[in-house]
């Protein structure tokens, strides 16, 4: 089989974080090609509406976070599509945060959704995409591998679904199944708008791109990425392009990064001490028992 010969058509595909912005969008252009997608998440009202658009898609309001929910909502998954063939750990969060005097409960929830709920679709769907036409797709990103101030819990846990993902590749290597690990830059997406949209943030390298005529990079050619690496069942997907020359490097960039970040820093760090930014996604206060599934009217 050629890298191009994995055909979408009838491939089925489950997506966590699919309420709007990156999964939103992948699950929408899965379908357009034939594949049978189940959607998890937040927001039953969004996620209903991305169902829809999908002809009638399964879906399971979850907290990803939850090891018992995404149980559930694996197993559902699994009974209404008859097994699975792809499964994209797409859900995520981030917002600004100081190390020292910072807030804690920034690091704890980016932690719980970012890698715990990327391990939960791990260990709930590992045993059904573990076959020869599999493929797991862990979303990290180029913070994952470049690390900015006030960036220090996405970076982090980032830096670690990048390793879970290498792991879980040699582990499923007998199974025939591929492991792929997606790395994007600041795409124009509420993770950005929302969690870094800040006035600290500005202020370094977070925001220096913009001032020097780098635009966020736009969430289409993503979804390409997306969409070719999961045909491919590639091993690394990069959004945009440039992103595959930083990665073997990174250690190098990073001396770059340390040095252009600590401009004005002191200042930027105060500025950041007084802003408290929200979570991309809103986080549920307490954990519900189970799933939520909405049938498709």
């Amino acid at each position: 089989m050629s890298r191009e010969d994995y055909r979408l058509e009838g491939r089925r595909v489950v997506i966590t974080g699919a309420a709007r912005g990156i999964g939103a969008r992948l699950a929408r252009r899965l379908h357009e090609r034939g594949a049978v997608v189940a959607l998890i998440g937040l927001e039953p009202e969004l996620l209903g509406a991305v169902a829809a658009d999908c002809g009638n898609a399964p879906w399971f309001e979850c907290d990803v976070s939850d090891r018992a929910q995404v149980d559930e909502a694996v197993r559902r998954t699994v009974e209404r599509l008859g097994g699975l063939d792809v499964a994209v750990a797409n859900a995520g969060v981030g917002a600004q945060m100081v190390l020292i005097d910072g807030d804690d409960q920034i690091w704890d929830k980016t932690f719980a959704v970012n890698l715990m709920g990327s391990y939960n679709l791990v260990r709930a769907a590992g045993p059904h995409v573990a076959h020869r036409d599999g493929y797991f797709l862990l979303t990290a990103s180029l913070a994952a591998a470049l690390h900015l101030p006030l960036m220090s819990a996405y970076s982090a846990s980032k830096a670690a679904v990048e390793s879970l993902g290498d792991s879980l590749r040699i582990e499923l290597r007998p199974t025939g199944a591929k492991v792929g690990v997606a790395y994007y830059s600041e795409l124009d997406t509420d993770m950005t708008s929302r969690g870094f949209g800040t006035e600290a943030a500005k202020r370094t390298l977070l925001g220096a791109g913009r001032r020097r005529g780098l635009p966020v990079a736009p969430v289409g050619p993503a979804i390409d990425a997306l969409e070719r690496g999961i045909r491919r069942r590639s091993r690394r997907v990069v959004s945009p392009p440039w992103v595959a020359a930083i990665l073997p490097i990174r250690m190098l960039v990073q001396r770059v990064v340390e040095v252009g970040a600590g401009v004005g820093l002191r200042e930027t760090l105060e500025v950041a001490r007084g802003e408290r930014p929200d979570l991309t996604t809103p986080q549920p206060s307490a954990a519900v028992p189970e799933p939520k599934e909405e049938a498709p009217v």
